[in-house]
């Protein structure tokens, strides 16, 4: 990148106090280092457990910044206090895996998306003609302002939550695994809005998933994280098509396919490269 970049994430450190006395410190992540350009997306891929959700949560200002630093359009903010967070607000928003429970069910629509608009001292009349253009932007209909969560499918809430991300113009979005709670046709449908949005808007993307075949779809560059580390990072088409890690080659293999014979081929490479490479399944 010969710009600053937007994000900057630099041997980032996240350790937890071990429990009982003498206890070591558990390390989620151990010396991870990525960056985001302004309008890139920049796909982080990982197991369960890998430490993926928890260097967006970082980011976010939810995990502790043991070392390392996270820089954000040049300004350090690992330990931003409360005023500076709110200020980042503005700037970084974040779309949830669930979009079940991350919508108030007590709430309309509308008030959902005034919510922000009216913290940040918007006065009604502008968050009112605001909100209609957020729905626009996700492809709901205007009237859906005036519904309750519940009266939505998984893919419309998440379009919902993807619109209330948007309502401040934010410069960047963690998504941490928007669509693995939907089916396969409905994670099109909202891959290609986010698509849309980045290039309509020129947002950046932190975009977090377990799945390659996802990431591949949408992003510039992929990082793999592997038991808190950073595994392989590079352009998307070489990660996700030619890996040079095993563990990449091995998340590849883990996907499902719909022919048995393909099927059991690939269950049998990937249980050869568990054979040959048994270091990637072991805690460090």
């Amino acid at each position: 990148m010969t710009q600053q970049p937007l994000l900057e994430v630099e041997k980032l450190v996240v350790a937890y106090p071990g429990r009982g006395f003498r206890a070591r410190a558990a390390h989620v992540l151990d010396g991870v280092s990525l960056d985001i350009a302004a309008g890139e997306t920049v796909g982080l891929v990982g197991e369960s457990g890998s430490g993926k959700t928890t260097l967006g949560r970082a980011v976010l200002g939810l995990a502790p910044v043991t070392g390392g630093a996270i820089r954000f359009d040049g300004r350090d903010i690992g330990n931003a206090g409360r005023a500076q967070r709110r200020d980042l607000a503005q700037d970084i928003q974040v779309v949830f895996q669930d979009p079940y429970s991350s919508l108030n069910p007590a709430m309309t629509i509308e008030q959902i998306l005034v919510e922000p608009l009216i913290t940040r001292k918007a006065g009604r009349a502008e968050a009112a003609r605001r909100v209609g253009d957020l729905l626009d932007q996700v492809k709901l209909p205007a009237g859906a302002g005036r519904r309750l969560p519940r009266e939505f499918s998984g893919g419309q809430r998440q379009r919902i939550a993807i619109a209330r991300a948007l309502a401040l113009d934010p410069r960047l979005i963690v998504c941490d695994e928007p669509v693995s709670a939907l089916d396969l046709l409905t994670q099109a449908r909202i891959l290609e809005l986010f698509e849309e949005i980045q290039q309509r808007t020129g947002l950046a993307y932190l975009f977090i998933s377990h799945d390659l075949a996802v990431v591949r779809h949408l992003s510039h560059r992929v990082a793999v994280l592997h038991q808190g580390r950073i595994v392989e990072w590079g352009d998307a088409e070489q990660v996700t098509t030619r890996p040079r890690h095993s563990y990449t080659r091995r998340l590849l293999l883990s996907a499902p396919l719909a022919d048995p014979d393909r099927q059991a081929a690939r269950r049998e490479a990937r249980q050869a490269l568990l054979t040959a490479h048994p270091a990637d399944t072991r805690p460090s």
